[in-house]
């Protein structure tokens, strides 16, 4: 006869099912010790008669099953190697803006990269504090423009030091006055150059120029608010008491032509394309200080070996023999060193010799008195 279920065994497995139906358990009072007709031995037997491996069949479908949530209101669109590509081309970025700070500033600056996100226009506008020093920039040769914020505190310490003061920041948060308008406009020039030097390696020959500042992220509208944005924030320390933020915001739709380029394989390519190209352009800029080296040049007409006392007791219109004939090639020497055989003659008015053939063997050289020294 079929097995019935007591009330207790039923709430049971329900309660075990509505628990963790990955790991449910059937208890064992429910297996059937007596076969059922037309059922095989062992199977397991709900409360409604019906096998219960249609349970288990759905348990095991429910554990195969590979797929992840999608939120199309938010898609990823950087993928996590390219959010790392962005973080190798900015750690070079932040080391270059902690030396140019300073220098400029003459205090000690840290700046590092502390995150790399993607979100959507909107929450990266509604995270941002206000009052901040925004400025919008093209990036040519790329489609819209990024934007590059910095903390009011770092704003007014590098204001309060350029003015003369010892960094600190005002306590109390303010816009900035057109002359300090004009003092971080400066600032931020130099490190829209430092930002152009570190795409270089991407995108070679772009330009990047200031279009304009502001006070806020709530009056600009680069993108669409639902549009995803990649958000690097950098942490800026001054003589390690005083820190801030600053972070750039690239637009999805502004690298969406290089996407492919963001990669840990293609940034390793282009670096040593650079090392190559700046170990020949630093062998071509030898060669050419080169060109202009000062370098002494002499031409001997012969040689002889005379005794110190003959030395000691030459008079005017005494004749010393060379040893070399009448009408022989000269020696033109570079640096003391014999490169060329010459023929004296006279140009412009100046006396000249003109090259005949090199030296193959120096030390074959006889008659100009270089034995000893070859």
């Amino acid at each position: 006869m079929m097995m019935m279920l007591t009330q207790d065994e039923i709430d049971n497995l329900l309660s075990s099912l509505s628990v963790s139906p990955a790991s449910a358990t059937l208890p064992p009072a429910i297996v059937a010790t007596a076969p059922v007709a037309g059922a095989p031995a062992g199977m397991v037997i709900g409360s409604m008669g019906m096998p219960n491996n249609n349970i288990a069949d759905i348990l095991n479908q429910e554990k195969e099953k590979n797929y992840k949530v999608y939120n199309f209101k938010r898609p990823d669109k950087f993928s996590k190697e390219h959010l790392r590509a962005l973080e190798t081309i900015h750690e070079h970025f932040a080391r270059q803006v902690g030396l140019l700070f300073s220098a400029f500033l003459r205090l000690g600056v840290d700046v590092d990269v502390v995150s790399v996100d993607q979100l959507t226009y909107d929450e990266f506008t509604r995270s941002m504090p206000r009052p901040i020093t925004v400025a919008v920039m093209d990036f040519k040769p790329l489609p819209q423009q990024l934007l590059m914020g910095i903390s009011h505190e770092v704003t007014m310490c590098i204001i309060d030091r350029m003015l003369g003061g010892k960094g600190v920041a005002n306590a109390k948060p303010r816009e900035l006055t057109d002359v300090e308008n004009n003092l971080m406009r400066k600032m931020i020039n130099r490190i829209t150059d430092l930002l152009q030097t570190a795409w270089s390696g991407i995108i070679p020959g772009n330009k990047i120029n200031l279009k304009g500042m502001e006070e806020s992220y709530h009056n600009l509208q680069v993108a669409l608010p639902s549009e995803i944005v990649a958000v690097l924030t950098f942490e800026i320390t001054l003589a390690n008491k005083d820190s801030g933020l600053m972070s750039i915001c690239f637009p999805y739709p502004m690298l969406e032509g290089i996407i492919d380029q963001l990669s840990s394989q293609h940034l390793f390519h282009q670096h040593l394309s650079a090392n190559n190209m700046e170990e020949a352009e630093n062998h071509i800029a030898l060669l050419d200080r080169m060109h202009y080296a000062p370098i002494p040049v002499s031409v001997r007409l012969g040689g002889v070996a005379v005794s110190i006392h003959e030395l000691l007791h030459i008079k005017p219109n005494d004749v010393i023999r060379l040893n070399r004939q009448a009408g022989s090639n000269l020696l033109l020497c570079m640096n003391d060193s014999p490169k060329y055989y010459v023929q004296p003659g006279v140009c412009k008015n100046k006396l000249a010799v003109c090259v005949i053939e090199p030296t193959l063997e120096p030390q074959d050289i006889r008659g100009f008195g270089l034995e000893e020294t070859l």
